[in-house]
Formats: structure tokens, sequence, C-alpha cells
């Protein structure tokens, strides 16, 4: 199973890093491109347009400021893409998260918190995991994992 992860720019490449790390960690192909939904709309449409036949099976699309980038990709498929609002601007990210949440009906996007790329790649295996129990074991072990870390702290602040 593939997860495609496109942004407006390298300048969200740090951002992103958590989703494709997380991806790496639960063994997923992932497909990372840089396109721009104003100023690489060829690109853009060709990525999207061409997803499925790649083999991708969720999409998630990062984009500052007016963040058309996620809809845009929405508007040329029919595969679940979601929507990672970026702080790129003076308004912290609001802006990208407004317009990202904003879609009309009939196109959807789903919408991550501003810089949400760890939970974008969670909500991507998720989807996938619906049809897949050995994915859906791995995402049970990370919550124990999270569950277990949680723990530990706790112990750690009750002897302070």
């Amino acid at each position: 199973m593939k997860v495609a992860i496109i942004m407006g720019s390298d300048s969200d490449l740090p951002i992103m890093q958590p989703a494709i790390a997380t991806l790496d960690e639960f063994g997923l192909e992932r497909e990372v491109v840089i396109a721009s939904a104003h100023r690489t709309p060829d690109k853009v449409h060709e990525f999207a347009s061409g997803a499925r036949e790649r083999g991708i099976k969720v999409i998630i699309a990062a984009a500052g400021a007016a963040a058309h980038l996620p809809g845009v990709v929405a508007a040329y498929t029919t595969l679940p893409v979601i929507g990672i609002p970026i702080n790129s601007t003076s308004l912290g990210g609001l802006d990208a998260l407004l317009s990202i949440v904003q879609m009309p009906a009939g196109i959807p996007v789903a919408a991550m918190a501003i810089n949400g790329a760890k939970n974008a790649a969670l909500l991507a295996i998720e989807i996938l995991a619906a049809a897949d129990a050995g994915l859906t074991e791995k995402l049970a072990l990370h919550r124990r994992k999270m569950e277990e870390e949680v723990a530990q702290k706790a112990v750690i602040v009750a002897n302070i």
C-alpha cells in the first residue's frame, strides 16, 4: 500500500518530516512530491489524476497561506485526501486551516491541525488499516506503546 505526500514548497519539508517518518515506521511505501497549486498547476493535475494508477491509496497534501493544494488535489481524484495547513504567514496558519476546512460540498478534504503532519500519517494508516489486519495490529501496538510512555512519565512526575 502506498501513500503520497505532496507539498507546495520545499520549505514545507521540515514540517512534513514527522509524516514521512511515521509512514516509514509502519513500513508503508510512500511517494513525496513538491508541486504548487498556483505555480505548477499542470504538475499538480498530473500528480493527482494519475495517483490511483501509480498505486496510491491515500494522499496527504500540505500547504500554507491560501492552502489551495489539498482542495485542488481532491478535485482531481476520488482517493481520500488529508490536508495539512502549514504555518507560513503572519496569521499563524489560521488562513491555511480555514482554506482547507471550508471545502465545498462534494469535494471533501480531511483537515488536520496546523502543522499536524504526524496525525495526517496516522489517519492515512487508519484508512489503510480498514482493509489490512496486519496494519491494524501495528496501530494497536503503536497505541499501547504511547500508553506505556505516558504511564512511565506519570511515575516520574509522581516521584518529584
